[in-house]
């Protein structure tokens, strides 16, 4: 039953909670943490942890992509990031990071990202990855989808992931031919990872298109400006739990095809993580937590590739700040302090054992409360 709220004379709006609003209550066992189990399966690709790495230049170089996959979880980089603009990027990255303080940083931004795009490049940092072992995934915008997707797939990727802040399956235009989703996936023989989407109708949509994932949420992290800029903000529990909704039917519409909900915004903690799949999400997309790791190529500083839009960017950088450990530390600990940025996967598999759920399936029934 939705929940709706007079804003004014025949006005109401929809009542939605973000994952600050919910908290999980424990079930009437425990369970040893050894016993539980963060595993999760897309496609045919299994992982240790339910994580997708958010694919940001902040955090993502191959060599970070190469040890996400070695610990676990799967790295994603950016086709249309530096690593792909620039032989050597790691001035460009020094750059912004000695610049994060400073109120023009975006403009320095913009300038950096001018640069084209070099498919020779695109082949040679897949291989990269692909040649450690470890799985490939390698993110387009939904834009530039048809142009650079040849060279993403004829390089050996894994796993296409399509992003854009906002992604639906049916994109209106009277100025060129629009990106068709249904076309486009059924032609591939790789899993599709698409979205974000924030609400029922749309992750219908896009599950409709045969992609093997979702991306629920609109990257509203704590450096977004989306909401000020362009006044959209879907409450992420709730974008969720609509899209596990969508899932649901889907399933039945489909008699058995499970797509997987990948939740992506402020998941910042593990108790955020933990939320987030309880809302019914398979998987988190992290991003800003991953700036903390000493192999982020960033050096600690933060940023969306929205922020360096060239017309309209939306994303704040984070000032750069030493790294509190490494990569492993941050997913695995052990954690020095108490302030949630590490150990952020053990932290899950605590919360399991102590709600008494064996793997992750069973804990999206854990039971929700509000305040």
């Amino acid at each position: 039953m939705r929940e709706l709220a007079e804003i004014g004379l025949g006005r109401a709006a929809r009542r939605g909670y973000d994952l600050s609003d919910i908290a999980l209550v424990p079930s009437r066992r425990t369970r040893d943490v050894d016993d539980v189990s963060t595993a999760w399966q897309i496609d045919a690709f299994s992982f240790d942890i339910p994580l997708v790495a958010q694919p940001s230049d902040a955090t993502m170089s191959p060599a970070s992509a190469i040890e996400m996959g070695r610990l676990g979880g799967l790295g994603v980089l950016n086709a249309e990031g530096l690593w792909t603009r620039y032989e050597d990027p790691q001035p460009q990255l020094r750059r912004i990071a000695e610049a994060s303080a400073d109120p023009r940083v975006i403009a320095l931004l913009q300038e950096i990202y001018a640069a084209p795009v070099i498919p020779e490049l695109i082949t040679a940092r897949i291989k990269e990855i692909s040649a450690a072992g470890v799985t490939t995934a390698v993110r387009v915008s939904p834009q530039h989808t048809l142009a650079l997707a040849p060279t993403v797939l004829a390089a050996g990727v894994d796993v296409l992931v399509i992003q854009g802040t906002i992604v639906s399956a049916e994109h209106v235009s009277t100025s060129g031919e629009p990106l068709n989703l249904t076309e486009f996936i059924a032609d591939l023989d790789v899993p599709v990872i698409v979205g974000g989407c924030a609400n029922y109708q749309t992750a219908l949509h896009l599950m409709r298109t045969g992609a093997a994932g979702v991306i629920v949420g609109i990257g509203e992290d704590r450096m977004s400006m989306s909401d000020v800029i362009l006044g959209i903000r879907v409450p992420l529990a709730t974008a969720i739990v609509d899209a596990s909704a969508a899932r649901r039917d889907y399933l039945d519409e489909t008699g058995g095809r499970y797509v997987h909900i990948i939740a992506s915004g402020n998941i910042v903690s593990g108790g955020t993580i933990a939320k987030a799949l309880a809302c019914g999400a398979d998987a988190v997309m992290l991003g800003f937590p991953l700036r903390w790791a000493e192999q982020a190529p960033g050096g600690g500083a933060w940023w969306d590739s929205v922020a360096a839009h060239p017309r309209l960017p939306r994303g704040l950088v984070a000032e750069a700040l030493p790294p509190d450990g490494s990569l492993e530390q941050v997913l695995f600990g052990p954690a020095d302090d108490a302030n949630g940025g590490l150990n952020l996967f053990g932290a899950l598999k605590r919360v399991m054992a102590k709600t008494g759920y064996k793997d992750l399936k069973e804990f999206q029934k854990v039971e929700l409360v509000l305040g």
